[in-house]
């Protein structure tokens, strides 16, 4: 299981947060248009991912802090599957859909998305990962806050709850 620290911001302008990140020369995944189908679980979140590049069912514990934090991952890759939907909608049913097009962009272990989330806004995510302990939880968070310097995130602009959480309140 990785361990990720992660911190996710609202933001008024995502081409100027882009052209910055670009200064460092960050390898360009693509844009993905998600599908985010959260399930009712009794513990932590589940949720299967749609896209065009990123196609995952993914169960996440993390505390719902405005700040950075670790987040508790387990990630099934998987192949899109009308059969997996239904087994999934059958046995959890469906809490929320959340649906975004992000831009994924890497600097060495630390991902960075662009979000536009319908109707919530524009969001940054960014994501230091480890997976295969070459670093320490310390050396995660500081590099997920180089982010929040670089960026420039104020702290009235940290994201406590997942976009799942955010929709559910908005009543959407």
């Amino acid at each position: 299981m990785p361990t990720i620290i992660e911190f996710k911001a609202k933001t008024n302008n995502l081409a100027k947060a882009e052209q910055k990140l670009l200064t460092l020369n960050p390898t360009f995944i693509g844009i993905d248009n998600q599908k985010d189908t959260y399930y009712n679980t009794t513990n932590g979140r589940l949720k299967l991912r749609e896209g065009n590049i990123e196609n995952a069912l993914i169960h996440y514990t993390r505390a719902n802090t405005p700040d950075t934090k670790q987040s508790n991952v387990l990630l099934y890759k998987h192949k899109p599957s009308e059969d997996l939907k239904r087994i999934l909608e059958t046995v959890h049913g469906i809490k929320v859909v959340v649906q975004k097009q992000r831009k994924i962009y890497f600097v060495n272990n630390v991902k960075i998305h662009f979000d536009e989330v319908s109707p919530l806004g524009s969001f940054i995510e960014v994501e230091a990962i480890d997976n295969d302990n070459e670093f320490t939880v310390e050396e995660l968070q500081v590099q997920c806050n180089f982010y929040v310097n670089f960026f420039e995130i104020n702290i009235e602009d940290f994201q406590a709850n997942s976009y799942s959480d955010l929709l559910l309140a908005a009543k959407v």
